[in-house]
């Protein structure tokens, strides 16, 4: 798969979407799905989710999944035939993805989240072991899909984050459809910092603009405190976000306080 993969454009969006887990340890997913947005986003009928098992699609008494590398070397590799079996019987034409977890895939982020919800039908692969024989996903054209620079035991934790970040960007999942745009890297930036009450707590009180009432100020507040936030925390952000003329104004601000409060600290220490 290329980069820059983008989910193939619909005429209409379908209202139901459905997800369909292919894993070795079902159970893994049992707690997280009967919770939260995943529970809501079920019992509202907006999604469907469907967990199985890999090994219902073996044919021997053990119910064999994997195998040696050819090669030799360390672990074991999952074989093609159960896979592409499972697969075949889930598809249903050309309205399914499957998307394969692995460390070798593309980066998962918000904006390929917002490509997945767009699709009526996602099969997700789970690996294990050393991973999957190569012919699966070349021969299932699956999209090879990563959450991060980080090894775990398997792909059954990684659908689940593919699960619940894309779920959650599903028209009607969440009760304030706001909510998940003004979401961390929704907008390019990290979100702004929050507050809820009491006022103050042992010592540290929450921004006065916050309690003033005045809507615009405080918006004006939220947007520079997102830009230093991510200033401070991840500038590589910052570098790619599409940033407008008050944007720029207000990281000039930012860069002025900031230099100010080094100074001050710097003559504290002299």
């Amino acid at each position: 798969m290329r980069r820059g993969w983008r989910a193939p454009r619909r005429k209409e969006r379908r209202t139901l979407n459905r997800f369909d887990v292919l894993t070795l340890f079902p159970a893994m997913f049992q707690g997280p799905l009967q919770e939260s947005i995943l529970r809501r986003a079920q019992d509202k009928g907006l999604v469907t989710i469907a967990v199985h098992d890999l090994r219902d699609w073996t044919h021997d008494r053990h119910r064999v999944v994997d195998d040696v590398p050819y090669g030799g070397g360390a672990g074991m590799v999952l074989k093609p035939e159960p896979v592409f079996e499972a697969v075949e019987a889930l598809r249903q034409g050309p309205r399914s993805t499957v998307v394969a977890l692995t460390p070798q895939g593309l980066r998962f982020g918000q904006g390929m989240a917002s490509e997945l919800a767009r699709l009526p039908h996602v099969i997700l692969l789970c690996g294990r072991y050393e991973g999957f024989d190569d012919r699966i996903p070349r021969g299932l054209q699956a999209l090879e899909v990563s959450i991060g620079d980080v090894v775990l035991s398997g792909g059954e934790i990684p659908a689940l984050v593919v699960l619940d970040a894309t779920v959650r960007l599903i028209p009607g999942v969440l009760g304030d459809e706001a909510s998940a745009l003004s979401d961390s890297f929704a907008t390019g930036l990290l979100e702004h910092p929050h507050y809820t009450r009491p006022p103050r707590f042992r010592g540290m009180e929450v921004p006065p603009i916050l309690l003033s009432g005045d809507h615009r100020a405080i918006a004006r507040w939220r947007r520079k405190e997102a830009l230093r936030r991510t200033r401070q925390r991840r500038p590589d952000l910052l570098s790619r976000a599409s940033l407008s003329d008050l944007d720029r104004k207000l990281l000039a601000e930012i860069e002025r306080e900031d230099a100010g409060v080094a100074l001050e600290n710097r003559d504290e220490r002299d």
